[in-house]
Formats: structure tokens, C-alpha cells, sequence
């Protein structure tokens, strides 16, 4: 580990021109609940099948539900180290930008140049208009973001296993799994509008199921990779990169002279196309790991008391 320190800050010292991609790894010392899975948010929901436009045109009340649940916990969970480590790396190096495939709003909370910073998924904490005449979108921290969106039950997700497991212990055979928990009832009239045409509901300024990532964004990336300066190096946190596009900048930042720096918490988490020999893998927290890895260029980085 110290000799691919050593070889690493060595080569992050003599580099120009840096990208970063960023995965749900990165919050995860935050304690901010996985989008699915065993871990997963709204467990007795299909999460995918309610991050979708069809969706919302079905049923808003219960999709904002869902994502107002998001923002509340996203907004609960802080910064770690990782995010301020990148954020300082942003202000203090010029050739730095990442790309994050996030949607928790910790990356700007951290103070990260939003000029340093790419969302390839939006953010939570964007709204936008929903009526095809109407162009408004703004960012947005309310929470909740209308009183009818508060979170029930003491602030805690009504679907989690304990909440499933208090209305089914009364039932010997009831599958907790297949516990019915219903959602308190929220009238489309109570969502949000849109304050600029005063007509049409907002929505998350996520990118869902079934809609185009953001050509902006995209267009950002590729700009920057197809310079015609060569690029020094590529961070890979918190994701495998395994899926397109995030896989494919990574061959394409190769193919302009990058090496890879790969942190994750798991080994088998390495890019699709796999790693050499000139490249580095930190296994662990990327909390801990990112700011010690980076403190040559930006110092000593410390976990504000109190962080909004």
C-alpha cells in the first residue's frame, strides 16, 4: 500500500488534466440509504417502476412521495470527507472536473465549484415544470418541498421492514415481506406548482427510467476528453464504471494517456475493461481514503462540526 501511495502522489503531483467519476460508494459513509436492493428505500415499492415519466403521469402524489422520502433523507445525511476532499481538489486544481452519477445533492453540499462539477442523473434537488410551454427550473433544499409531502411516522419511511413488521406482528402467518402499509393520502391539487406559469405540477429534476441523459452534461465530458491535451489521470469512486457511458470514458480517458486510480469498497468492483499494471486500486471507505490520497495537493481535510 505505501509504494502505491508513493507512485500515485508522485504521478497526481505531475498531473494537468484530471476527471473524476463518481458513484453512490462515494455517500455511503454518509449513511444515506441505497436507492434498491436489500437496503433499499420503500421496499415494499418497485422503486424503478416509480422513476419513470409514465409513472408520474399515472400517479404524481405517490411518485413525489417517494421522492420527497429521498430528499428528506438525503438532506439528513452530511457530507463525509470524500465529497469536501473533492471539492477543495476542484477549487485548488484548474484541469479538475468529475462527472457524478449522483443525485444526493452532498457533492454541492460540499461546496464543490458547480463548474468542477457534472450530474449525469440531476439532481433531487432540482424541480422543473412539467407543462410543455412552461421552461422553469430552479434548485430547491425546502423540506419538505410542500407541507402535504411531510415524511409520517416520526420522520421515518413507512415501508422500511420495522414499519411492515408493526402492522403484521399481530399475524402469525403474515410474510412481513407482503405486509400492506398504506401511504397517507396526498390530493395532486397539494403538489407542487410551478410559481412561474402558476399551471403545471413540478417534478424532480432527476433523470429517469426511459428519458435521455442530459446533453449538456454529456456534451461537457466529451469536451473535455476530446482535447487535444493529454490526460493524466482518472479517478474511478465509488462505482464500478461497468455500465455506459461512465464505461466508456474510462477507455477513452486511457486511450488519451490516463492512468486509472480505482477507490471502492469492494475489489470486484474494478472498470469494465478491467486494470493494468500502471494503475492503482485502493480497496475501503472512499471517506477515508480519498483525503488521505489527495492531501499532498489540498492538505489536511476535517469533517466540519454541525455541516448543513
Amino acid at each position: 500500500m505505501s509504494s502505491d501511495i508513493e507512485s500515485f502522489t508522485a504521478h497526481l503531483q505531475s498531473s494537468k488534466r484530471i476527471l473524476a467519476l463518481l458513484g453512490a460508494g462515494l455517500s455511503a459513509s454518509s449513511g444515506l440509504p441505497t436507492f434498491r436492493g436489500a437496503g433499499g428505500l420503500w421496499r415494499t415499492h418497485d422503486a424503478i417502476s416509480l422513476a419513470t415519466p409514465e409513472a408520474f403521469g399515472r400517479d404524481p402524489a405517490l411518485v413525489w412521495q417517494f421522492y420527497s422520502y429521498r430528499r428528506h433523507m438525503a438532506l439528513k445525511a452530511k457530507p463525509n470527507r470524500a465529497h469536501l476532499a473533492l471539492a477543495e481538489l476542484a477549487k485548488k486544481h484548474p484541469g479538475f472536473i468529475a462527472l457524478s452519477q449522483n443525485v444526493d445533492g452532498l457533492s454541492q453540499r460540499a461546496r464543490h465549484p458547480a463548474d468542477k462539477l457534472q450530474l449525469l442523473h440531476g439532481s433531487l434537488f432540482n424541480v422543473k415544470c412539467t407543462s410543455f410551454y412552461c421552461s422553469y427550473h430552479a434548485e430547491n433544499f425546502t423540506d419538505p418541498i410542500v407541507p402535504a409531502l411531510r415524511i409520517p411516522l416520526d420522520e421515518s419511511d413507512p415501508t422500511t421492514k420495522e414499519a411492515r413488521h408493526a402492522v403484521s406482528q399481530n399475524h402469525k402467518e403474515a410474510d412481513i415481506a407482503d405486509a400492506q402499509v398504506h401511504l397517507p393520502s396526498v390530493q395532486v391539487a397539494d403538489l407542487p406548482k410551478c410559481p412561474e406559469c402558476h399551471e403545471g405540477l413540478l417534478r424532480p429534476g432527476v433523470v429517469w427510467f426511459g428519458e435521455s441523459l442530459p446533453s449538456k452534461v454529456l456534451n461537457a465530458v466529451d469536451s473535455f476528453i476530446n482535447d487535444s491535451t493529454k490526460i493524466d489521470l482518472i479517478f474511478v469512486i465509488g462505482t464500478s464504471a461497468s455500465v455506459y457511458p461512465a464505461a466508456g470514458y474510462v477507455d477513452e480517458a486511457r486511450a488519451k494517456g490516463a492512468r486509472v486510480a480505482v477507490i471502492n469498497a469492494d475489489r470486484a468492483d474494478e472498470p469494465a475493461g478491467g486494470l493494468t499494471d500502471n494503475d492503482w486500486f485502493f480497496e475501503g471507505d472512499a471517506a477515508q481514503i480519498v483525503p488521505d490520497i489527495l492531501k499532498t495537493i489540498i492538505g489536511e481535510v476535517e469533517q466540519p462540526i454541525g455541516m448543513l
